[in-house]
């Protein structure tokens, strides 16, 4: 965490519970979808040095996605380009970028037309790593390295090094009630790497943080780029992610602040990343347990209680009114290879499964928002919301946890 420009660290536990090895303040960790803000700032520093522009259509440089004619490279780093969230891992791990992006991105896979909604999208930053290769004539990897990471003082580090130069640390599923700790193993694919393959300490996130918000070196981000990279995107509505999308950053409202920022899950891994650039306050997570979600948002918790620092460690929870019925959004949703069916007992009341699951009662409200229902413990999630076609006013779409499903059968 980073106040006042003195910055506060703290760490503790494993970095691998089969070795006992400890987690130090230089211990980097798979970071997830944290990685997307480091791949969108090297697309902003190209924006800046003129090689694209962010009006760009993407497929002047990616020819696997010229069947999109109308989305732009502001639109893929927000997630409003309308492009499916992708494969799972395991699809994907034989696939060339160009492969995949040919396969999974082709027109008929769009869930809403480009600028018109927000679907968060894993394909869309395959897309931004091949775009990205396209223009520097560079890999992904050396890319990043050479315009953010060693900028930053950041030792870089990527899932798959066999020799990494850093301490690395494994995630690890834990089960509370058994008191059971055991490593896992990433499994990510390589085609994937622009969206989730970064492994970095919460220390070298504060060091993104202060650029993001115009503090950090100039070689890596000018105030202007780190302005347009917070900059709200039209049509960008994520639901229960965060109140606002910039390039790359979920953004949050905390009263008169915004604050920027983002979160990533791997195997065994939690992340996040907190900037506000009136203050130049950053607050950075790191954890290699699967159950570090909860102790961010307990830090967070903390942090304003004993700082008065108030951290949106999530997006600002819906004001509920009385639950009620909606049959009418019962039916079938499809983004890309997932598939939501939504079912209606005899009351209306829904369920949701997702590719077959286990079924997930929805409690729903007159907006259209709903709750996800733990079918094991009956708690509570805000989970998504149903959308109305804006032409004919039926209900066309689901969007769940950011990711939205167009409607294509009708129950």
């Amino acid at each position: 965490m980073q106040v006042d420009s003195v910055t506060y660290t703290v760490q503790t536990g494993e970095a691998d519970v089969s070795t006992g090895e400890a987690f130090t303040v230089d211990t980097a960790v798979p970071l997830g979808s944290v990685t997307k803000p480091y791949t969108a700032a090297v697309v902003q520093l190209l924006a800046d040095d003129g090689d694209l522009a962010l009006t760009d259509l993407v497929g002047t440089h990616v020819p696997e996605l010229r069947r999109a004619p109308h989305l732009t490279v502001r639109q893929l780093l927000s997630h409003t380009g309308g492009l499916p969230t992708g494969p799972d891992s395991d699809d994907a791990a034989a696939l060339t970028a160009a492969r995949y992006l040919s396969v999974h991105c082709s027109g008929r896979d769009a869930v809403c037309a480009p600028g018109s909604g927000f679907s968060y999208s894993n394909a869309g930053y395959v897309a931004a790593g091949r775009l990205i290769e396209a223009v520097t004539g560079m890999t992904w990897q050396d890319a990043v390295r050479a315009l953010v990471l060693e900028p930053l003082g950041t030792v870089p580090a990527f899932l798959g090094d066999p020799t990494p130069k850093r301490p690395v640390a494994r995630g690890h599923s834990v089960h509370a009630a058994l008191g059971r700790v055991r490593p896992v193993e990433q499994t990510l694919a390589p085609v994937e790497a622009p969206a989730g393959a970064l492994q970095a300490s919460a220390l070298d996130l504060v060091a993104l943080g202060r650029a993001l918000i115009g503090g950090g070196p100039r070689a890596v981000l000018t105030p202007e780029a780190a302005e347009e990279m917070r900059r709200p995107v039209p049509g960008a509505a994520p639901g229960v992610l965060a109140d606002a999308w910039g390039l790359g950053l979920a953004l949050f409202q905390q009263g008169a602040q915004q604050w920027c920022g983002h979160d990533g899950n791997a195997q065994g891994t939690s992340c996040h990343l907190r900037a506000e650039p009136d203050s130049g306050t950053v607050v950075a997570f790191t954890s290699n347990a699967n159950n570090g979600t909860a102790l961010w948002h307990e830090l967070a918790e903390e942090l304003a209680q004993f700082t008065g620092v108030q951290v949106p460690s999530a997006a600002r929870p819906p004001e509920r009114d009385r639950a009620v019925a909606l049959p009418q959004c019962a039916g079938t949703y499809h983004n890309g290879t997932i598939e939501y069916r939504v079912t209606a007992d005899a009351e209306g009341a829904l369920a949701l499964t997702v590719n077959g699951d286990t079924p997930a009662p929805l409690v729903c409200y007159p907006d259209l928002t709903c709750d996800l229902v733990d079918p094991a413990s009956g708690q509570r999630h805000p989970g998504g919301r149903f959308l109305r076609d804006p032409d004919s006013g039926g209900i066309d779409r689901l969007q769940i946890s950011g990711r939205t499903a167009r409607r294509t059968v009708t129950a």
